[in-house]
């Protein structure tokens, strides 16, 4: 058995191979793409011998993706992907004056995989399709939480020098085009005061608005009430940055929209895409970001309950001396739990096993958000087994045995 840890850089990489007794054989620092992981073939090839299973090489690296930790799948080595969190505490068994290096690193990195692989969770053998799906997906996610942050300086700019736009596009949303290019358009006070009603219902006939004259009647007179004013150089600058956030922001939406469509088409063409559709309370960009976040490799989670405790849904027990507490779950996949509480919210209406469910955890005491993440728990379990028996969900049979819910957490 060979042994590698591999503290990754941007263009390099720290390894150090041990054998099975923990004996360094070698290190070195090896470079990123096809001659690094040439290198390293090389490095085990020698310290390995000729007998050596590909399945007998344990790698250790911080990371569970990039073409790096793909080629090391692809060869049929072991990797588990460390836990940032977990590789420090584990080296600080080496002392605590906290000095560091990246051969130091290396060295823990072997160590941890050669002593605590057992506790350890292996990179999951995805298939390219659910790889795919997760790209798009996070992707797809992190440009709606980066529309919002966005908006949000958007917002707050215009509150500082131009509040009455708030006022006069409260009603189409500040985030929607036509909101987005009235602004654009007219991003002072005196500009904005300028537009006819004419200029404002030609914008929202452009994205199809019912009631166009009726609302533009309204920005129109929002626009021309009397309010507060800054001195003009001052407001040009404001104009300025508020112009900048909402061609940002139309750019979001339109990239938004485009990713929506490849998450939507790398989803369906899924082969479980239909067993997750047919949850409760999953449409198809949650039923993406799902699957994302929790991969197709069928031997990943051995149990219904191994994929509540990654989903963070179950509840965590704190023992100590007279203390005994049950608490929800913080140390989690933020991105599916995200996608979870969604589907558990949404299920209260689609499935009446899910609603009796809930109201049960209320009537226990349970806070809303307790309550829900006991249905998103339930629900988790329910998905795990009908992926695992390839069978859809059936509402019947999913709450034919929840006279005894789990504790909920506090």
């Amino acid at each position: 058995m060979i042994l590698i840890g591999d503290d990754w850089a941007e263009d390099h990489h720290d390894v150090e191979v041990q054998d099975a007794t923990g004996r360094k054989l070698a290190a070195a620092r090896l470079p990123e793409g096809v001659e690094g992981i040439t290198k390293l073939h090389e490095l085990i090839a020698r310290h390995g011998g000729d007998d050596l299973d590909a399945t007998d090489v344990i790698v250790g690296i911080e990371t569970d993706r990039g073409p790096w930790v793909q080629a090391l799948l692809a060869s049929g080595y072991q990797v588990y992907a460390l836990n940032p969190r977990q590789a420090a505490r584990f080296k600080e068994r080496y002392g605590t004056s906290g000095a560091k290096s990246d051969k130091g690193d290396a060295h823990a990195l072997a160590d941890m995989v050669r002593i605590d692989r057992d506790q350890l969770r292996p990179v999951a053998g995805d298939s390219e399709q659910a790889q795919a799906v997760k790209v798009v997906a996070r992707a797809h996610q992190t440009l709606i939480w980066e529309r919002t942050r966005t908006f949000q300086r958007l917002r707050n700019t215009l509150r500082e020098y131009f509040p009455a736009a708030l006022n006069a596009y409260a009603d189409l949303e500040l985030t929607s085009p036509d909101a987005l290019e009235l602004l654009i358009k007219a991003p002072t006070p005196a500009a904005a005061a300028k537009l006819t009603c004419a200029q404002i219902t030609v914008v929202l006939a452009r994205y199809r608005r019912h009631n166009r004259s009726a609302k533009a009647a309204t920005i129109q007179t929002a626009m021309r009430e009397q309010h507060l004013g800054l001195p003009e150089p001052v407001t040009a600058a404001y104009a300025a940055t508020a112009t900048a956030h909402a061609k940002l922001l139309v750019a979001l939406n339109e990239q938004i929209t485009e990713l929506e469509a490849q998450v939507k088409a790398h989803f369906l063409a899924h082969p479980d895409a239909e067993i997750y559709l047919s949850m409760p309370g999953i449409g198809v960009i949650t039923g993406a970001r799902v699957l994302a976040e929790f991969g197709d490799d069928p031997a990943r989670y051995a149990s219904a309950k191994a994929r509540k405790n990654y989903a963070g849904t179950s509840p965590v027990t704190r023992a100590s001396g007279k203390s005994h507490t049950v608490q929800a779950r913080y140390i989690r996949n933020n991105r599916l739990a995200d996608a979870l509480q969604r589907q558990a919210f949404s299920a209260l209406r689609a499935s009446p096993g899910a609603r009796h469910y809930y109201d049960k955890q209320r009537a226990r005491e349970a806070g809303y958000n307790p309550a829900l993440r006991q249905v998103g728990n339930r629900l988790v379990g329910i998905l795990h087994g009908c992926l695992k028996t390839r069978t859809f969900y059936d509402e019947a049979t999913a709450w034919s045995h929840h006279a005894h819910p789990e504790p909920h957490a506090a």
